[in-house]
């Protein structure tokens, strides 16, 4: 038998694509963008304790995912114009000059700002390499891979929490950053060099002013769901700004795209019933994904009072349902259609979500860690099923864009589900402590998630914040409810099976 290095020798020389390697190579890439979700979420009480800035803590998560959100759109258009391998690399190569300047960050508003930069490559990496894959195999291959892939969502939960909650307790919450510059050159390597294409070398016009008008549009929603009601009212001239500048901006993107040549969101893909509902259901389980991975930790070690690495492993229990989920969607598909498999995960979301509902200090991480474990099934059904819905109803030259369409979503639905959650935790735990008539604000909270400062509290004072935050926590649970409920309601429209179109450039 052949040696690795025989075969990376061979399929360099011959210029043919070595599957099984280019997808590990995708597989670390992508293990490497989706990591950085879960260990980020269970180090962020530890970096809050550190650099500050409780009020700014949903920043740190909207400023990544909304760069990813916006890029998305546009680096999976620049993949269907000039190939996906260039677009690839330059993603992994932004990602990781993100990642380095993220772990000598010494101030939040410096950790946000990075985190833009990190979220750009993001925005190249996860769609693509999804896409990749969609063109090397058929769509009956394809169904089994793509869960391989998504689990992948579901083992760096295992590993995130767990690595993110050592770094913070025994190194430096700077290594949940850059430990992500060996995987991102292990995988740039296997890319460049065993992923070969051919791509018509015409010139051709991109969408700048599509995605500039949709930076500005969602970059104005950020900005109104993170700061309405908590450092602006609701009814003043900056909120109302906002939402004009939304509103028109939103407005302003759909007439762009329907007169660009090459537009970075093609408006004919909405009109297949299954990507519009695939799509949209992809955007309310973002919000719910972003809200679970974003707070939990964050009750588990401030009300729960419990250690990082604990934290962590309440997550954790998400990455045991979803790679398996994924892994018997790409096989349900096949036998029983999108629809049934889609109805599946949307029940065990519901579940997930009236759990968390019910949470109560006194429960326990057990508790909190069998809501995640029905989450992560209802992701990995849901997700397995979508994108190879999607791949399999649209030809070579639009695969790309759709695949990016679908990331999209649901990086779109984390954004505003990291704002919109974000927003409302920080007006109902302002509201609370105003009401408590004490010399307490937002930020006092950062006090509960450093164990020093929170045993130096008085009692009274530590009562008042855990209360606090529980009775705002529970406000960002009865939400997640709601999109759980949306949801299942949604995917039980979904058409049964899709259109199946050969993997090749047709």
């Amino acid at each position: 038998m052949k040696s690795l290095t025989e075969k990376v020798l061979t399929s360099v020389k011959k210029k043919e694509t070595n599957r099984p390697l280019v997808l590990s190579a995708i597989v670390i890439g992508m293990f490497m963008a989706a990591i950085e979700g879960t260990i980020v979420s269970t180090a962020m009480p530890g970096i809050v304790s550190d650099l500050g800035g409780f009020s700014k803590f949903s920043w740190v998560f909207s400023s990544y995912l909304l760069m990813s959100a916006i890029t998305v759109l546009l680096f999976g258009k620049l993949s269907d114009l000039f190939g996906r391998k260039p677009i690839y690399a330059f993603g992994v190569i932004v990602f990781l000059i993100g990642s380095i300047l993220c772990g000598f960050a010494e101030t939040m508003e410096a950790l946000i700002l990075f985190r833009l930069i990190q979220g750009i490559g993001a925005g190249a990496v996860q769609p693509i390499a999804l896409t990749i894959v969609g063109d090397m195999y058929s769509m009956e291959e394809r169904a089994k891979i793509q869960g391989y892939l998504a689990s992948v969502w579901g083992i760096s939960a295992i590993a995130g929490p767990a690595l993110g909650g050592l770094f913070v307790t025994y190194i430096d919450w700077s290594w949940v950053f850059w430990m992500n510059i060996p995987l991102g050159i292990l995988s740039l390597i296997g890319v460049l060099m065993l992923l070969h294409e051919n791509i018509s070398k015409e010139k051709k016009p991109v969408d700048y002013p599509g995605a500039l008008v949709l930076l500005v549009s969602v970059s104005a929603l950020m900005v109104l769901l993170i700061q309405g009601g908590t450092y602006w009212e609701w009814t003043s001239l900056p909120i109302l700004g906002l939402i004009v500048l939304t509103m028109f901006g939103i407005g302003l993107f759909f007439f762009i795209e329907t007169r660009a040549k090459e537009p970075i969101m093609p408006l004919g893909i909405w009109r297949d019933p299954l990507i519009t509902l695939a799509n949209s259901v992809t955007f309310t389980t973002g919000i719910i994904l972003i809200g679970v991975s974003s707070f939990l930790p964050t009750f588990v070690q401030g009300v729960m009072e419990r250690s990082p690495i604990v934290a962590g492993f309440t997550l954790t229990t998400m990455s045991i349902g979803w790679p398996i989920a994924s892994t018997i969607a790409g096989k349900l598909v096949i036998k029983i259609g999108f629809r049934i498999t889609s109805v599946l995960g949307g029940i065990s979301l519901l579940i997930g979500a009236t759990i968390y509902m019910m949470m109560t200090p006194e429960l326990g991480p057990l508790f909190a860690g069998t809501g995640s474990f029905f989450i992560g099934v209802g992701m990995g059904l849901t997700s397995t099923t979508f994108i190879v819905a999607i791949q399999s109803s649209v030809a070579w030259k639009q695969r790309g864009i759709a695949t990016a369409s679908n990331v999209f979503m649901r990086t779109l639905g984390s954004a505003v589900g990291a704002a919109l959650l974000g927003g409302i935790l920080n007006s109902r735990l302002k509201h609370y402590l105003e009401s408590r008539d004490v010399d307490l604000d937002i930020n006092s909270a950062n006090m509960l998630l450093d164990e020093e400062k929170r045993n130096n509290l008085e009692a009274a004072t530590l009562a008042i914040l855990q209360n606090g935050l529980t009775v705002s926590l529970k406000w960002v649970y009865f939400g997640i409810g709601i999109l759980a409920l949306v949801s299942f309601a949604v995917v039980i429209f979904m058409p049964k099976h899709s259109n199946k179109r050969n993997p090749s450039r047709s």
